[in-house]
């Protein structure tokens, strides 16, 4: 750190603080939810934020210029009109009680699932955007490798089991085992 104003940066306040300083408005939201974690109940802060998605990248790149986090995996959500996808990240991982969980969510509209890929900055994302491209139909833009790797080869295109709209799971595919004798 190059002066004391950057150790601002590295609590939640100051975290919320420097991505809105740089993204302004695109920060649709964030927040800080505090819970008690551990036998002994000590306080965690984790950090929120949801962006546009032009400034996505950008905002992992931010995120990266402050501290190379840790990326857990991208959670998604079928939220009627959109799929929400969360990128879960820490910073200072590892590190006993100083740990921040920073999780960046962005909403695609059914009409353009579409998302870059962070394979370039953060080479690990290859198997939670794989995953999340077989389940929702997401089209992730330059990812380096884009092949199923959770469904069968023979499962059918364009169904995604996740999605809750007529994309999903067909019923006829469902095997309802309270059914099966």
């Amino acid at each position: 750190m190059k002066n004391s104003e950057d150790k601002t940066k590295f609590f939640p306040e100051g975290i919320i603080d420097y991505f809105k300083k740089r993204f302004g408005d695109k920060i649709i939201d964030s927040r800080i939810e505090k819970r008690k974690i551990g036998v002994k109940k000590n306080e965690q802060k984790m950090i929120w934020f949801r962006v546009e998605r032009d400034i996505f990248k950008d905002a992992v790149r931010h995120l990266i210029n402050l501290q190379f986090p840790h990326l857990s995996v991208v959670s998604g959500n079928d939220i009627g009109e959109n799929i929400e996808l969360i990128y879960h990240f820490t910073i200072n991982y590892g590190e006993h009680l100083k740990e921040i969980p920073v999780n960046i969510s962005v909403y695609l509209p059914k009409n353009d699932l579409t998302i870059p890929s962070i394979c370039d900055i953060i080479p690990g994302a290859l198997v939670t955007e794989r995953e999340k491209q077989e389940m929702f139909g997401i089209k992730v833009e330059g990812i380096p490798d884009s092949r199923r790797m959770f469904l069968p080869v023979d499962f059918p295109e364009n169904v995604y089991p996740w999605r809750k709209d007529e994309k999903g799971i067909p019923e006829k595919m469902i095997k309802k085992l309270y059914e099966v004798k």
